[in-house]
């Protein structure tokens, strides 16, 4: 025991020390000659790269100015998204396994808590993780692909799309479709604008995207949300699934029955429940408490824009007030959802988790800080304008970030020229107004360093 306390007061006086892993990067140092400019495996040299990176610190640094000094690299941001979406993937696996045993589970209710805890768990994990494993493999081999073939290293950006894709996707979705989307996504929706950081559009919207074209039935519809096991639950043949709509599609097939029915009565779950997350929808979608709990994280490690997310958010309000006050008095019998209010949108379908993890990608977005209150704007304005009036698709967040993706350029141009429209006119009065007050330069009192700036302090001296 006393041995025990004397190594507690070294430790507490000296402070932990990281392994240094040599044996690790003795073994990597003697393979790297083979990887190098006329190795017998230089070829694979990307693939070395992104293990000898993703261990160990890079060894390697910027010789010729400019140097732009940050604690934040690509791949300390990308890590960054990957812990904000890992509460909405940890509940999205316990909702999966909690849909499906409460349809198909008899005797859940009779269980213990614990007993349907672990069954919620371990229903939600067989079913996620196989799509997990098939997108990072998939979509590893893509990157290493075009990494050799371009020489070139292969690119972090890859994490946070892995984690997204499946995140959108219903839990019942067939494993070769989500190999063929993000062959898709990764391929069409960025290498070919020349991989990481040149992209045009979300890749892993583009994945998303291309199953609801191409498979429609798979992704939209009341039959594609809880998924029955069958090897799980053996009393059936095959994997069945759940013939009820979510909450979105409850809404949008609702009729008027002579009067403006409320959410309630027509959504079988409360705000709270949506709110939550217990609801049946897409893995990673659900819980907007989760997503919130990703969004301050961002927000505070400064990666995520909070200025798109909030355009999105006076987007959606702006949008909502319109339709429910001018356009949905005169079209009440054709479409209740006019009249859906913007705590319910706030909750509903994917609109919290494309607010705060789509939108807000750093390169397919708005890159100018005004720009970014109009591309958010943008979105939340077209998500609603999308899920209201279009009863083939109800949930709008996929085509309006993808909308807004395309016009980010667009809005940066007018925000950077309409900032040197400004400039000028300043300047131009300026000259016209040389006596104006507000132009006149500051004197500088060289008599007193304290207060002006001296010219020893302009010379990089120290005053005496």
């Amino acid at each position: 025991m006393k041995n025990i306390l004397n190594r507690l007061q070294v430790l507490a006086k000296t402070g932990p020390t990281m392994p240094k892993m040599t044996f690790l990067r003795n073994q990597l140092d003697k393979v790297e000659k083979h990887f190098l400019d006329g190795g017998k495996l230089e070829k694979l040299h990307p693939l070395y790269d992104a293990i000898d990176t993703f261990l160990f610190v890079p060894g390697y640094k910027t010789e010729n100015g400019p140097h732009v000094r940050d604690s934040i690299d690509l791949k300390r941001s990308m890590i960054f998204v990957v812990i904000a979406l890992l509460p909405c993937l940890l509940f999205g696996i316990y909702n999966t396994g909690y849909q499906s045993n409460l349809l198909y589970d008899s005797s859940y209710n009779s269980n213990s808590l614990l007993s349907n805890i672990i069954n919620n768990i371990w229903v939600g994990a067989i079913t996620v993780l196989p799509i997990y494993i098939v997108t990072y493999t998939v979509g590893g081999i893509c990157e290493a692909i075009f990494s050799v073939v371009r020489k070139h290293e292969i690119n972090e950006g890859f994490l946070v799309t892995g984690m997204l894709i499946p995140l959108t996707l219903p839990p019942d979705i067939p494993l070769w479709m989500v190999a063929v989307a993000t062959a898709f996504g990764i391929v069409i929706g960025k290498e070919i604008f020349g991989g990481t950081g040149f992209n045009i559009f979300n890749p892993a919207l583009v994945a998303r995207a291309f199953l609801f074209f191409a498979y429609p039935a798979y992704m939209s519809g009341d039959k594609v949300w809880v998924v029955k096991p069958s090897w799980y639950y053996p009393s059936g043949e095959s994997v069945e699934y759940m013939t009820k709509a979510t909450p979105l599609g409850d809404l949008a097939n609702a009729s008027y029955g002579g009067k403006i029915p409320y959410v309630s009565d027509v959504v079988e779950y409360s705000w709270f429940d949506m709110f939550i997350g217990f609801v049946p929808g897409s893995i990673g979608e659900t819980s907007t408490l989760c997503v919130l709990i990703g969004a301050l994280f961002l927000i505070m490690t400064g990666i995520g824009s909070w200025r798109t997310m909030i355009g999105c958010v006076f987007g959606m309000l702006f949008m909502t007030i319109i339709l429910n006050y001018i356009v949905g008095p005169l079209f009440a019998k054709e479409n209740v959802f006019l009249f859906v209010g913007p705590q319910w949108h706030l909750v509903i379908g994917s609109y919290a988790f494309a607010t705060v993890f789509m939108a807000t990608d750093p390169v397919s977005s708005a890159h100018t800080e005004q720009g970014r209150y109009y591309y958010g704007f943008l979105i939340g304005l077209m998500g609603v304008l999308i899920r209201v009036l279009n009863p083939a698709y109800p949930e709008g967040m996929m085509l309006a970030v993808l909308f807004a993706n395309g016009f980010a350029p667009l809005i940066d141009y007018y925000v950077v020229k309409a900032n040197i429209v400004r400039r000028e006119k300043k300047n131009k009065f300026a000259l016209a107004h040389p006596s104006s007050s507000k132009f006149k330069k500051p004197a500088v009192d060289t008599a007193a360093p304290e207060v002006g700036i001296s010219s020893a302090r302009i010379q990089g001296k120290s005053p005496k």
